[in-house]
């Protein structure tokens, strides 16, 4: 899934206002414990400090495996004005943030303090919850899931093959509303992180 991503940069290069964004995808994959699908970038999050702005993990993922993935690794998972884990199309997920934060500045002071302060070396994944006018209906999403993942199963799709079919047999489910909060969220992903950047520097300017 998608997020906005600030980075401290090597102290070598560094700039007291830098940031930087990208686009990545992370997760754990349902089944997990058996086939041990687990993206190389949550992996990552753990051993590089950078902060992650995301709607939370995809609703065709496995979303308590993925946060207890993210403790092993002490990655501190924050939910920005929410306690409940976002769960990408869908504003609550039912899993609890290790803590809320209430705006962009708290969530600058945060990233200040781990990275610049107390230098620690892994990540912090902040959850923002999609747009509550542009949430997807969570029964019809949940059924639309359950019914690809059932399809996939039939059809034998495996490996990388199985996030682009049940992404797209879920937007063909649901017609059409998977896909519109996907673009909501991608839109409200850069807004709220452009707003924690410009807080981090500020506040990374003014010490």
């Amino acid at each position: 899934f998608f997020f906005l991503m600030i980075r401290r940069p090597p102290r070598s290069t560094q700039s007291r206002s830098s940031a930087a964004s990208d686009v990545y995808k992370r997760q754990v994959h349902r089944g997990a414990e058996t086939t041990f699908d687990i993206s190389a970038d949550l992996i990552e999050l753990g051993t590089t400090p950078v902060a992650v702005i995301s709607a939370g993990a995809k609703s065709i993922l496995d979303i308590p495996k993925t946060l207890e993935y993210l403790e092993t690794q002490g990655v501190a998972v924050l939910g920005y004005q929410t306690d409940d884990f976002p769960m990408f199309f869908i504003s609550k997920s039912g899993y609890k943030v290790s803590q809320k934060v209430e705006n962009a500045q708290e969530a600058a002071n945060i990233i200040k303090t781990s990275f610049y302060d107390l230098c620690f070396r892994n990540g912090i994944l902040i959850g923002v919850p999609v747009p509550a006018e542009e949430e997807a209906n969570g029964e019809k999403i949940q059924v639309a899931i359950e019914q690809a993942i059932r399809e996939c199963d039939e059809q034998k799709i495996t490996g990388p093959n199985i996030t682009p079919y049940l992404l797209r047999r879920i937007n063909e489910l649901t017609e059409g509303d998977s896909s519109r909060s996907n673009v909501a969220l991608i839109k409200n992903n850069a807004k709220t992180g452009a707003l924690i950047s410009v807080e981090l520097s500020k506040i990374l300017n003014n010490s």
